[in-house]
């Protein structure tokens, strides 16, 4: 790794010029509204920019502005959210919006330490709500710009041809933590420009994932916490899905749906499922104690 001014310098010019050429246009680019720039970030975690900006549009004409979406419910939210996957995340919103009308008027805090008070908000997304808002000078690291970092400063061993399918090949020959990462990202940050600078790398990044470089793996999985996700089908958040789809509109008793949930979870092919009822309660009392779904008198729907 070599970080030398000189290297510094050839590496943001890399991506500014990639970033003229190519950069990607989002409506959350084209507003500086802390909410609309939150509601963005939450919806972008764990899920791909061209799926979520329908889902964005349609949240932002349902639920404007912080006092809006504080006063909704679960029920209410769930229909702009549901495809987007990981409801908690829609919660964690809500809950978000009423603490910023409760103690702060309604205006969500500049302070990136107080951000990172806010259900849903660490240390990312918190400063990425204040460079996207308020173009305040400081890095950030997500994934595709963790990918930008590793591919630039952290080249393959020499030598060593890595399995892309085996992490525990990847982590041996590799030890990439974001703390090295985020040395060089505030190294190379553009502190007059800082919220285009981030739009670069993460335009950047895009790219870089869709075109490996030589034909590689993913640069992000020579990261020391990188790890494959695990199957859906068979887990326990198929079955969440599963719940909360069939309790959007509609209520019924535990046993209705169990019932409901054994035919949707079934294998199309046919073949045994892991999806037993024990499971399937399991989930049910998780999603209750987490607030997404409500029981009253022995009838469940959502909260």
């Amino acid at each position: 790794m070599s970080n030398s001014n000189n290297d510094i310098k050839k590496f943001q010019k890399t991506v500014w010029d990639f970033y003229k050429k190519n950069k990607r246009d989002f409506p959350w680019r084209q507003t500086q509204n802390p909410y609309h720039i939150l509601v963005s970030e939450i919806m972008l975690q764990q899920t791909q920019a061209d799926r979520v900006v329908r889902y964005f549009e349609n949240w932002i004409k349902r639920f404007p502005d912080f006092t809006s979406l504080a006063q909704a419910t679960f029920s209410q939210m769930y229909p702009f959210w549901q495809g987007l996957g990981y409801n908690r995340r829609a919660l964690a919103l809500k809950r978000t919006a009423e603490k910023t009308v409760k103690e702060f008027g309604g205006k969500l805090p500049t302070n990136i330490t107080a951000l990172e008070q806010f259900p849903g908000i660490g240390p990312y997304t918190a400063r990425a709500v204040s460079i996207f808002s308020f173009n305040t000078p400081v890095a950030c690291i997500e994934t595709n710009i963790r990918r930008v970092f590793i591919h630039h400063f952290f080249p393959s061993p020499a030598g060593v041809r890595i399995n892309a399918d085996s992490n525990a090949d990847l982590r041996r020959y590799e030890k990439i933590d974001d703390k090295a990462i985020m040395k060089l990202a505030e190294l190379a940050l553009d502190k007059k420009n800082p919220r285009e600078w981030h739009w670069a790398l993460m335009d950047y990044g895009a790219y870089l994932k869709s075109h490996p470089p030589g034909g590689g793996p993913n640069p992000n999985r020579r990261h020391k916490n990188y790890s494959i996700q695990s199957k859906f089908e068979g887990s326990l958040r198929q079955i969440r899905g599963a719940t909360l789809r069939i309790l959007s509109g509609e209520s019924m008793t535990t046993n209705e749906l169990i019932k409901r949930l054994k035919k949707a979870l079934r294998p199309s092919s046919g073949q045994a499922t892991n999806q037993t009822e024990e499971r399937i309660k399991k989930v049910i009392a998780i999603l209750e104690k987490e607030g997404l779904i409500e029981q009253s008198k022995k009838v469940y729907s959502l909260k």
